[in-house]
């Protein structure tokens, strides 16, 4: 075992006295110890309750004959961290989560690890030093929040940031916004859309990194405690069978994550994680391999922000199985790849049936023929940007307007504020990419605000920095390279034109290119907006979007 290094003949005397100092037993020590990896803390709803669901972990292990030894890892609730400096820290804290598991791995030689994530950056964060680490690991997130009900209605946390725009424009009084604030979430969980925390952990499912039911069994269900019981007796299994990340985190698997990524329509920040995690395995993954998949691959799914159903729905359809065996039998995925059950892709979903036709469309009646993101280039982006294609109007696919350019997220909700956005801008917000922001701060109120402004199916916004999971409307984030490095996205002045082609993949600024040169040579790099501290080191460190935002290799 791994754990010898530590507990292990006359020379570890020293550490098996430490360990005896928290009372663990010699019949404790002779047994693998497993680390449990909680992300539990008390300012993250999708994590508040993941100590229960870590001594469920813990119960399993110790079943399965194993001795669980928990630590915990950091996480940034991105809801609460929105529209001010907090968010800077959000995309920037998934590398100091891979780092920190790999620190306490290493330095306690633990045997193998159960990561228990449930929100945004925590989930690809641990991804990523599973892959590092090739330590047996599996994962159980703390599972999706229910809808809340407002006025009758489902509805989740993209509603209340709308809401703050409807409010300004007449269409929402402040008491109606006061008693959505009280029902919008109704308990613990990752927020009940298709955000990007619960499209982690449905793609952590499909990666087989995650027994079936991870990705959409609710926070609240006594399921989610059985599965997590599971979890943690399936670890020890595949420590028996000597079953690590490697052997599962494949090439083959990541096309799987893709497919099914296009399929559920998830959120952009999806490109950013699965670029990340794929550095880390050694996959080589192109970023047009997005769109290869989803030219292929139909939206079978539209839940919110793009439509009105959530991933409670998704589960009572069937879940990631489901939609899994839908997608087989269509040929659109490989029922090949090995998973932690020990078994394959196609074994696990043996069976599985679709329980909502609505839910879950059948491939030949899909939302879209094509899947719900896309990869776009032009002269505006020509290393690449993001759009959540699957949750733009019809009306804005293609668009052309004049440029509202703002160098900072707070600069332009101050214009929405002002009321000074119009019917056809496109607003371009720059200067908040990974290394400018710094952090890549995720724009969700610019976009909620216009989309309660009801201006979604006439503004767009294209940004350096990142959307949220919760954004809909013809939304383009992480062009690249961004405003800091010199991009082109940096050479745009107000009143430019610019031309959005979604269905032909292009987003262009209409300027001649002796104009563009001319605005190159005169153009100055901004001064750096933060001048200590952790995200200085990381605005230093950190690589383009197109490459998933991670440190540069030295």
């Amino acid at each position: 075992m791994y754990s010898d290094l530590v507990k292990t003949g006359v020379e570890k005397a020293p550490h098996r006295s430490l360990f005896k100092a928290m009372g663990y037993t010699d019949e404790e020590l002779r047994r693998p110890l497993i680390g449990i990896v909680n992300a539990h803390n008390e300012i993250v709803p999708g994590h508040i309750h993941l100590d229960t669901i870590a001594r469920a972990v813990k119960d399993g292990v110790r079943m399965a004959g194993g001795t669980p030894i928990e630590f915990p890892v950091i996480g940034v609730c991105d809801g609460i961290a929105m529209n001010h400096e907090g968010m800077k820290y959000s995309l920037a804290s998934r590398e100091l989560i891979a780092d920190s598991i790999e620190i306490m791995a290493r330095a306690h030689a633990f045997d193998g690890l159960v990561m228990i994530p449930n929100c945004d950056k925590i989930v690809p964060g641990m991804l990523m030093a599973a892959a590092r680490l090739d330590l047996p690991a599996i994962f159980i997130s703390g599972g999706p929040m229910l809808a809340g009900i407002f006025k009758g209605t489902k509805a989740a946390l993209s509603d209340i940031f709308e809401g703050i725009g409807a409010v300004k424009a007449g269409k929402m009084t402040a008491a109606e916004l006061e008693e959505m604030e009280e029902a919008i979430c109704p308990g613990c969980g990752s927020c009940a859309g298709m955000f990007t925390a619960n499209s982690m952990n449905c793609i952590t499912e499909v990666m087989g990194m995650a027994l079936p039911g991870n990705g959409t069994i609710p926070a609240v269900a006594a399921a989610r405690i059985r599965l997590a019981k599971k979890t943690g007796m399936k670890i020890m299994e595949l420590l028996q069978k000597e079953i690590r990340p490697a052997a599962i985190m494949t090439d083959r698997a990541l096309g799987n994550c893709i497919a099914a990524d296009m399929a559920l329509g998830c959120s952009t920040n999806t490109v950013l994680h699965l670029l990340a995690v794929a550095g880390e395995a050694g996959v080589t993954l192109p970023l047009d391999r997005f769109n290869e998949v989803s030219a292929a691959v139909p939206q079978l799914c539209k839940l919110s922000p793009a439509g009105p159903c959530f991933v409670e729905d998704l589960d009572g359809a069937g879940g990631i199985p489901a939609l899994l065996q839908r997608l087989l039998e269509a040929g659109l995925i490989d029922g090949g790849c090995l998973t932690v059950t020990g078994q394959t892709v196609a074994d696990n979903v043996a069976g599985c049936a679709v329980l909502d036709d609505h839910i879950i469309r059948r491939i030949d009646d899909p939302f879209s023929s094509t899947g719900g993101l896309s990869i776009l280039r032009g002269n505006l982006a020509p290393d690449g940007a993001v759009v959540k294609i699957g949750a733009v109007d019809p009306s804005m696919m293609v668009h052309r307007g004049p440029a509202r350019v703002f160098d900072s997220e707070e600069a332009v909700c101050a214009a929405l504020e002002r009321g000074t956005i119009c019917k056809g801008d496109v607003l371009v917000i720059r200067y908040e990419g990974p290394r400018g922001g710094p952090g890549m701060r995720e724009m969700l109120t610019p976009t909620a605000v216009v989309a309660g402004l009801g201006l979604d199916r006439e503004v767009a916004l294209i940004t350096d920095g990142r959307f949220s999971g919760a954004t809909r409307g013809a939304s383009i984030g992480h062009v690249s390279p961004e405003a800091a490095e010199g991009g082109p996205i940096a050479l745009v002045e107000e009143g430019d034109q610019i031309k959005i082609d979604l269905p032909a993949g292009r987003v262009d600024l209409l300027v001649g290119e002796d104009i563009l040169e001319r605005r190159r040579k005169g153009w100055q790099p901004q001064p750096p907006r933060v001048k200590k501290g952790y995200l200085q080191r990381y605005s230093r460190l950190v690589s383009s979007a197109s490459s998933g935002a991670v440190f540069k290799e030295p």
